[in-house]
C-alpha cells in the first residue's frame, strides 16, 4: 500500500506531475495465443471501464465532497456521467474557448506556477467494479488514456496515485488495493494545475476523463515494453530489425525464451530468431534481404510476432507489432525518405467531434483518414498533443507521414495580442519546469516509438524557446537518431536555433519563404502551419505549391483540418454549430476555433476542392491532341490508375476515351489524344479534361474514385455569315411621366425615373424583379476581411452600396427598333464617382446589360464590382456553365473544372461559422435560374468575357449583420449578383495578411462588364 497521502498543493507544484504512475512504455497489444494475435482479436486481458460513472461537479476544491473516495461514502445517489467524455459537454458546466490567452486572464492575478483558487472545477468520479473471475490470481493495473488536466486516484479508500499531462496514458498498479467482491474506484479530476500552464492550445478548455479507461492484467511473463529499430543502409537492399524490450516476470530469475518471427503481407515468414534468457532485457536482431519499404504512397507493413515461452517452452504471451521498414534522414540539407526528397502535403489536425469534443471515436478517425487520403494529403501534424493510439495505427496502415507533437503550448506566456513579450515565458530556461516538460516528451516517445508513420518528433507548439526545450530536443535525438526533431518557436529566439533540425515557420508569405530558400540555407524548410482555413479562405495556396521547385522546400501543414464547432440548439430548437462566446464564456476568442477544411459536422467545405487539386501527385497538363502526365510520386508508378480524356464543347461532353499509362515515379510522359474528326468541326469553346481514377478499391476509396485532373480550354471560331434581315417587330415604348415601359411579344420591362432603375421585368406573365438591380461594391465580410479590418478600410464601399442616388435616366429607341435605357448613379462624399448601368432591350426580348465604372483616385480597393437584384425564391434551381463545382474565387480557382453544373440556390450557401461571403463562381459563361418544375426562369449570359456570379438566399447586407446562421431571415428571395470581378479571399493568415495585389480591385482602374438577361417559359 502507498503511505504517501495526496495533497492539493501538488496542483501548483511543477516538480510534482506524477505519483506512483507506472513508467511509460510502447503501446503494443498482447495475447495469450498466436491465433488470437493473428486474427487481431479483442484483448482478453483488458476490461473496459467505459460507460456511466457516478459523478459530482464542484466549481472549486472548496466545494468538492470530502472523503468521497472512502468506502463508507455513498455515491450511488449522485448523477452519472459518460466516460469517455468531457464534463463541459454533459450539462454540468458550460464550455469555454480561448485561443492564446489563458482562460483566467483578467479574472485571477496570478503568474506560473500559481493556479486559480476559486475557479478550478473538480469532477469527482466513482466506478464500482468486480475483477473478472479469470483474473483473480493475477496482477491488476489500470490505464487512463486521457484525463484533463490533473487527477488523483483511489481504490477502496486507499490513495493509488496522481498524474498530469492530458494526452498521454497514465497507468497505475492496483493489486495491493484490491478486495474480494465489489471494488470502489474513485477519481478526482481538477481542471487547473501546473499542467494548465503547459496546455494553452487553441481549443476548447475542457476537463474530465475524455479517453478510454480500462483495467488490464498480464501473464506470468509479460513484455512490458518493446522497441523495434530498423537499420537500413543507403543502398536500401538490406534491413536489420533490432528488437529490444523489457520483461516483467512473476519469477524474474527463471529461464524464458523470446521467439521473433517476421511475416510479410502474404503471411509468409521471411525472418525468424529467438533468445533464451534469465534477465529481463530482450535483445534480438532479425536480418532481411531486399525488404519492401514503407511510404505513405505504398504503406507496406510486415507483421512481427514476439512469442514469450516459459521454462517448459509453453507459450505465455504473444505480442504482434506492425513493422514498416523505411529509411528517413537528412542529407545535404534535405529530408529524404528511402533516398527520395519528400514534400509534405499536410494538415494540422485536432481531435474533434461536434457532439463529443475531443472524446472522438474510431469511426471519427476512420472518416478522417479516408477523407485525407481521398483529397491527396500525405501528412498530418498532431496539433498540439499526442493523439489516440489508434490514429497512429491507421496512419501506418493507410499511409500518412506524421509529425508527432509533445503536449506543450505556453502561447499566452510570451505572446500577447500578437506581440512577442517573453518576460515571464515558460518553460523557457526555468529549470523548475524541466522534468515536467521532459516527462511529456518521454511519455509521447515511449508510447509511439514503433510507428513507421512518425517521421518527426515535435517538441511542442508556440512556447518560445530556452534550455528546457533544448534538453527535450536532445533527449529525443539521443533516444531516436532515426527521426528528426521539429520546433517552430526558435524563429522567435534564434539563440536556441539548434532545437530544430529544420526551418519551420508559421504563416510566412510565399515571397518570404522564397527569400529563405534562395540563401542556400543549412536547413530545409517546412511550414508547420500555413494557409489559414478560417471561414472562406485558402486563397493563394497555389503560390505555396509553386515553391516545390526549390529542393529544400519540403511542404507544409494547412491550419487546420476541422472546425471546432459544438452542436447546440437555438432558442427555437434548431441545430447550430456554436463557437466561443455562445456559452457566455468570457474571455473568449469567439469563432477563431473554426479554421477547418472540414466543417465541424464532418461535411467538406468548398475549400477542399482547391486543396485536393493542388495536393495531387499526378499533374495532368492536357493540350488539344495530347496530355503531359507528370508523376510526382516518389515510390509508385501509375499502374494502379486509369485515365479518362474528355472532350467538351460549350460544357457538354462530345467524347471520352479511357487509357492506361505506366509512368514511373518522378517521371513525365506525353500521351497522344485522338478524337473523332467530326467532334472538332464545330465552332465554340472546347475543353479537354483528363482525369485519373483508381482501378481497384483501396482501404480508403472506392474503385473509379477520381484523384486528379487537368484541363485545357480553346475556342474555334464560326464562319462569318451574311446577316439576315431582322423580321421581328419594333418594341412598343410607353414614355410615362415617371416610368418608361418597353414591351414585345412575350415580355415587358418597366424603367422608373423615380426609383432610378429597372423595376419590372415580365416574361410570359412571370415577374422576375422583386427589388431593382443596383450597383454593388460590397461583399459580406469574410473572416479574413475581419482580420485585415476590411470593414474599416473599405467601409466607404459598404456605404456606397446602400446609398446610391440616380442622377439621371436617359433613353432612346434605335433605328432597328430596340431601346436603350441608361442610369447614372452618384454616391455620397465622392460625388464625382459615377457608375452607369445601360439596359439595351433587344427585339428578341433579351436585355443586354452594361455596367461601367470609370475609376476614382483616393478610394480603397473595391471588394466587388457587381449588379445585384432579388427575384422570387420560387427560382431556386440553377444550371451553370462556369468553373465549379464548388464555390471559387480568383485566388482559389485552380481546382475548379469548367463544365455545366446543377445545384440549388441554397446549395451555394456554405455554413461558415459566421455568415459571410460564399457561393461565388468564376469563369461564368452562363447561368440559368428556374423554378422546381423548370417551367419558368431566366438566364444570365456573358457577352464578351466570363463573369463572376453568385446566387444566394440572402443579400450581402443580411449576411453582414448575422453572427450565426439562425440570425438570418427566413428565405423569401433569390439574390442574384452578377460581377465583373470580386477580390480574392486571401488566406496566408486571418489576422492581417492582405489579399495579394493581383487579386485586388484598385479603385483607380476602369471596370466594366456586360451580360444578357433573358427570361423563358417552358
Amino acid at each position: 500500500m502507498c503511505s504517501l497521502q495526496p495533497r492539493l498543493q501538488w496542483l501548483s507544484d511543477p516538480a510534482i506531475f506524477s505519483v506512483n504512475r507506472l513508467a511509460a512504455h510502447s503501446d503494443h497489444r498482447y495475447y495469450a495465443t498466436l491465433a488470437e494475435a493473428q486474427r487481431k482479436a479483442e484483448m482478453s486481458m483488458r476490461y473496459s471501464l467505459n460507460g456511466d460513472w457516478f459523478f459530482h461537479y464542484a466549481k472549486n476544491p472548496q466545494q468538492q465532497p470530502q472523503q468521497f473516495y472512502q468506502m463508507d461514502y455513498d455515491n450511488r445517489s449522485w448523477q452519472t456521467i459518460r466516460v469517455p467524455g468531457h464534463i463541459q459537454l454533459q450539462g454540468f458546466v458550460k464550455p469555454h474557448y480561448v485561443n492564446t490567452m489563458y482562460p483566467w486572464d483578467g479574472k485571477a492575478d496570478i503568474r506560473p506556477p500559481a493556479i486559480p483558487v476559486d475557479d478550478n472545477s473538480v469532477g469527482s468520479y466513482v466506478k464500482y467494479f468486480y475483477v473478472p473471475r479469470q483474473w483473480q490470481s493475477q496482477e491488476l493495473f489500470i490505464s487512463f488514456q486521457g484525463v484533463e488536466t490533473a487527477f488523483f486516484v483511489w481504490l477502496n479508500g486507499e490513495f493509488v496515485g496522481y498524474s498530469e499531462d492530458s494526452f498521454t496514458p497514465a497507468e497505475f498498479y492496483l493489486t495491493p488495493f484490491l478486495k474480494d467482491g465489489e471494488n470502489k474506484l474513485a477519481v478526482a479530476v481538477y481542471q487547473r494545475s501546473t499542467g494548465s500552464w503547459l496546455e494553452d492550445q487553441d481549443f476548447w478548455r475542457f476537463s474530465g476523463i475524455f479517453r478510454d479507461v480500462y483495467l488490464y492484467t498480464i501473464p506470468k511473463i509479460h513484455l512490458y515494453d518493446v522497441a523495434v529499430i530498423t537499420e537500413i543502409p543507403a543502398t536500401l537492399d538490406y534491413a536489420e530489425l533490432k528488437i529490444s524490450g523489457t520483461l516483467r516476470a512473476a519469477e524474474p530469475a527463471t529461464e524464458k525464451t523470446v521467439v521473433a518471427t517476421l511475416v510479410d503481407a502474404n503471411g509468409v515468414t521471411v525472418a525468424a530468431t529467438q533468445q533464451t534468457l534469465t534477465a529481463d532485457q530482450v535483445s534480438l536482431c532479425l536480418p532481411l534481404a531486399q525488404p519492401i519499404l514503407w511510404s505513405a504512397e505504398a504503406p507496406y507493413l510486415y507483421q512481427l510476432y514476439l512469442q514469450i515461452l516459459d521454462q517448459q517452452q509453453q507459450v505465455i504471451e504473444v505480442v504482434p507489432q506492425q513493422i514498416g521498414i523505411r529509411r528517413f534522414e537528412m542529407k545535404d540539407g534535405v529530408m529524404l525518405l528511402n533516398g527520395q526528397r519528400i514534400v509534405f502535403k499536410g494538415v494540422n489536425r485536432h481531435e474533434f467531434n461536434c457532439h463529443r469534443g475531443r472524446a472522438i471515436t474510431a469511426e471519427d478517425m476512420l472518416w478522417d483518414i479516408k477523407t485525407l487520403k481521398q483529397n491527396n494529403f500525405n501528412a498530418v501534424r498532431t496539433s498540439h498533443y499526442p493523439n489516440q493510439t489508434l490514429w497512429y495505427e491507421l496512419c501506418d496502415q493507410y499511409g500518412l507521414y506524421v509529425i508527432d507533437e509533445v503536449n506543450l503550448e505556453t502561447h499566452g506566456s510570451w505572446q500577447k495580442m500578437g506581440k512577442v513579450e517573453p518576460s515571464w515565458n515558460i518553460p523557457g530556461s526555468d529549470m523548475r519546469w524541466q522534468e515536467s516538460v521532459l516527462d511529456r516528451a518521454k511519455s509521447m516517445y515511449e508510447r509511439d516509438k514503433n510507428h513507421p508513420s512518425i517521421l518527426i518528433w515535435s517538441c511542442g507548439n508556440e512556447s518560445y524557446a530556452g534550455e528546457v526545450l533544448l534538453n527535450v530536443a536532445n533527449y529525443l535525438r539521443t533516444q531516436d537518431p532515426k527521426r528528426l526533431v521539429h520546433y517552430e518557436g526558435v524563429f522567435h529566439c534564434r539563440e536556441f536555433d539548434q532545437i530544430s533540425d529544420m526551418e519551420s515557420r508559421m504563416y510566412a508569405k510565399p515571397d518570404e519563404i522564397e527569400a529563405y530558400l534562395q540563401q542556400n540555407p543549412a536547413k530545409p524548410y517546412i511550414s508547420c502551419e500555413y494557409s489559414h482555413a478560417m471561414g472562406n479562405s485558402n486563397g493563394n495556396l497555389h503560390k505555396y505549391i509553386a515553391l516545390e521547385k526549390y529542393r529544400q522546400y519540403q511542404g507544409g501543414f494547412i491550419w487546420d483540418y476541422i472546425d471546432q464547432g459544438l452542436l447546440q440548439k437555438d432558442r427555437y430548437g434548431h441545430d447550430y454549430l456554436a463557437y466561443g462566446g455562445d456559452f457566455n464564456d468570457r474571455p473568449t476568442d469567439r469563432n477563431f476555433c473554426c479554421n477547418g477544411l472540414v466543417f465541424a459536422d464532418r461535411t467538406l467545405s468548398p475549400k477542399m476542392q482547391e486543396v485536393k487539386y493542388l495536393y495531387q501527385n499526378l499533374k495532368l497538363e492536357p493540350q488539344q491532341d495530347s496530355v503531359l502526365i507528370r508523376n510526382d510520386n516518389c515510390f509508385i508508378d501509375t499502374d494502379d490508375y486509369y485515365f479518362v480524356a474528355h472532350l467538351l464543347l460549350d460544357g457538354k461532353e462530345l467524347e471520352s476515351n479511357t487509357f492506361t499509362a505506366v509512368i514511373p515515379p518522378q517521371s513525365v510522359q506525353q500521351i497522344a489524344l485522338t478524337w473523332a474528326e467530326q467532334n472538332l468541326r464545330y465552332a465554340g469553346e472546347y475543353c479537354v479534361q483528363v482525369t485519373a481514377h483508381l482501378k481497384q478499391k483501396t482501404l480508403w476509396a472506392e474503385a473509379d474514385s477520381e484523384l486528379a485532373f487537368g484541363q485545357c480550354i480553346f475556342t474555334k471560331s464560326a464562319v462569318v455569315k451574311n446577316v439576315t434581315e431582322n423580321t421581328q417587330k419594333a418594341l412598343k415604348v410607353v414614355n410615362g411621366d415617371i416610368n418608361l415601359g418597353v414591351s414585345g411579344e412575350h415580355f415587358s420591362a418597366l424603367f422608373s425615373r423615380q426609383e432610378g432603375s429597372l423595376i419590372s421585368l415580365i416574361f410570359h406573365g412571370k415577374e422576375l424583379i422583386k427589388t431593382p438591380p443596383m450597383p454593388l461594391f460590397w461583399r459580406a465580410t469574410t473572416d479574413n476581411d475581419r482580420g485585415t479590418a476590411r470593414r474599416f478600410k473599405a467601409g466607404y464601399w459598404l456605404m456606397a452600396s446602400l446609398s446610391a442616388r440616380c442622377r439621371e435616366m436617359t433613353w432612346q429607341q434605335l433605328a432597328d427598333g430596340s431601346v436603350t435605357v441608361a442610369f447614372t448613379y452618384i454616391y455620397p462624399i465622392y460625388e464625382q464617382l459615377m457608375v452607369t448601368v445601360t439596359y439595351h432591350v433587344l427585339l428578341s426580348g433579351e436585355i443586354e446589360v452594361l455596367c461601367e465604372y470609370d475609376g476614382q483616385a483616393g478610394l480603397p480597393d473595391l471588394p466587388i464590382f457587381a449588379l445585384s437584384f432579388r427575384t422570387d425564391a420560387e427560382y431556386q434551381q440553377l444550371s451553370w456553365y462556369a468553373l465549379g463545382e464548388a464555390e471559387n474565387y480568383q485566388d482559389r480557382c485552380s481546382g475548379a473544372k469548367l463544365g455545366i453544373f446543377h445545384n440549388t440556390v441554397s446549395d451555394n450557401y456554405a455554413p461558415y461559422s459566421i455568415p459571410q461571403e460564399t457561393g461565388n463562381r468564376t469563369g461564368v459563361r452562363w447561368v440559368k435560374c428556374y423554378n422546381a418544375m423548370a417551367s419558368a426562369g431566366f438566364q444570365v449570359k456573358a457577352v464578351d468575357q466570363p463573369l463572376e456570379c453568385n446566387f444566394l438566399p440572402y443579400t450581402a447586407f443580411e449576411l453582414e449583420q448575422a453572427q450565426h446562421h439562425y440570425e438570418l431571415p427566413p428565405v423569401h428571395y433569390t439574390v442574384v449578383t452578377v460581377a465583373a470581378k470580386q477580390m480574392g479571399v486571401g488566406g496566408d493568415d486571418s489576422w492581417g495578411a492582405e489579399v495579394h495585389p493581383e487579386y485586388c480591385i484598385p479603385a483607380t482602374g476602369k471596370l466594366s462588364f456586360r451580360f444578357l438577361l433573358t427570361g423563358y417559359d417552358k
